[in-house]
């Protein structure tokens, strides 16, 4: 029988139960896994392809979910086969409709993460990769995470709830609610009435209410650094900066990832007149913020803020020409040090400087990255920008 009756399941009904069951738990566990897998040259392969599958598989939950319900709407519900038991009628009603806005909840927030990041894994066809109107985000796409993480925290209880309650059914009570999903069986009087639902969707609703709340509120990420960006520690002796941005981006998987350092002083001496001066820049590695890769990139691998947290770049300032300029010296990077030359604009106004320059690096010398010998997942350049406005010291 394709179709529901007050007594069963039909086909269709239960392919997409068990189908979206299936799946469910499948990514559930690709989540897992692809969490606590340690990011490295040696995994980065693994994981593309885990999180590529994980993804895709998200969508198409939610692709048939949306199925589901218009099904749904076209077909009567069975009834509850033990309609006097109130409270666990009650229970599994409320875990009912917890499950039905799961399976919305976990896929539509793991797309908005993809969508507000620079994407590490690609959707396969035939799911598109943005959804429309989520912009490329930092914030959204923590905030987003946070809900998909709980969200896969409740779903998965509530999963647990719901199997214990289908084993209790078919092992202790020995009745059919688990065969009328299994098989089809028709079971139950089919001339009996439907329990009012506004109770138990009203407690999923408070679920909801309580987890996306914590997610957004309590466990929300905290920002403090994107304020430091803009006032960085200032200098005690000749120019004092004012404002400024320190910023990094690399190409990962193609695509641009772009970040920057929240805490860092520059010291800078530099005389109008001849166009000549000195800088020293102290950059605290560990307040690197950089998307969806930042623990990554504060790793062993990459900028290793364990044992070494602190970047130094000192310098020589001279004119090359109109508001052109040039500092040259050494980066002192993850131990390593390398000569580097950064050229930007100085523009003079009202007793202001400011400047904005960049530079290119390559990690390979500074040995960052060695576990990717290659440009297929992590780009070898990495553009450095800075701006800033600094007035001098009285």
């Amino acid at each position: 029988m394709i179709r529901n009756t007050a007594a069963s399941y039909g086909r269709v009904a239960r392919f997409f139960h068990w189908s979206i069951a299936l799946l469910v738990l499948l990514d559930l566990g690709l989540g897992v896994i692809g969490k606590y897998t340690p990011r490295s040259g040696d995994t980065v392969g693994f994981l593309q392809l885990l999180y590529s599958t994980h993804k895709t598989i998200g969508v198409t939950v939610l692709a048939l979910a949306v199925l589901r319900v218009i099904w749904a709407l076209t077909q009567p519900r069975p009834l509850p086969l033990h309609p006097e038991r109130r409270l666990e009628t009650f229970a599994a009603e409320t875990a009912h409709w917890v499950l039905y806005a799961a399976i919305f909840l976990l896929p539509l927030s793991g797309w908005v993460i993809h969508s507000a990041e620079v994407g590490f894994a690609p959707i396969w066809w035939p799911f598109a990769q943005d959804l429309p109107f989520i912009p490329k985000s930092e914030r959204l796409a923590e905030l987003a995470a946070n809900v998909h993480w709980i969200a896969g925290i409740v779903l998965a209880a509530t999963v647990a709830a719901h199997i214990g309650g289908a084993l209790k059914h078919a092992v202790i009570d020995r009745d059919s609610t688990l065969a009328r999903m299994w098989n089809g069986r028709a079971a139950g009087d089919a001339k009996a009435a439907h329990a009012g639902m506004a109770a138990s969707t009203l407690a999923a609703m408070g679920v909801w209410a309580i987890a996306i709340g914590g997610a957004l509120t309590v466990f929300a990420p905290a920002h403090e650094g994107e304020t430091a960006a803009r006032q960085p520690a200032q200098s005690t002796a000749g120019w004092v900066v004012q404002e400024g941005r320190l910023a990094i981006s690399v190409t990962q998987m193609g695509a641009e990832v772009t970040g920057g350092f929240a805490n860092w002083d520059a010291r800078i001496e530099y005389d109008p007149d001849s166009g000549a001066g000195t800088v020293r820049a102290v950059i605290d590695t560990t307040s690197l913020k950089l998307g969806s890769v930042t623990e990554q990139a504060k790793g062993p691998e990459f900028f290793d803020v364990a044992a070494h947290d602190k970047a130094v770049f000192e310098g020589d300032i001279r004119r090359v020409g109109g508001s052109n300029h040039s500092a040259t010296g050494a980066l002192t990077l993850v131990g390593q040090t390398v000569p580097v030359t950064l050229d930007f604009d100085l523009v003079l106004a009202d007793g202001r400087a400011t400047v904005s320059g960049s530079t290119a690096l390559d990690r390979r010398d500074f040995g960052m990255g060695a576990g990717y010998p290659d440009e297929s997942t992590v780009g070898f350049s990495v553009t450095t920008l800075i701006e800033l406005v600094a007035t001098k010291a009285e």
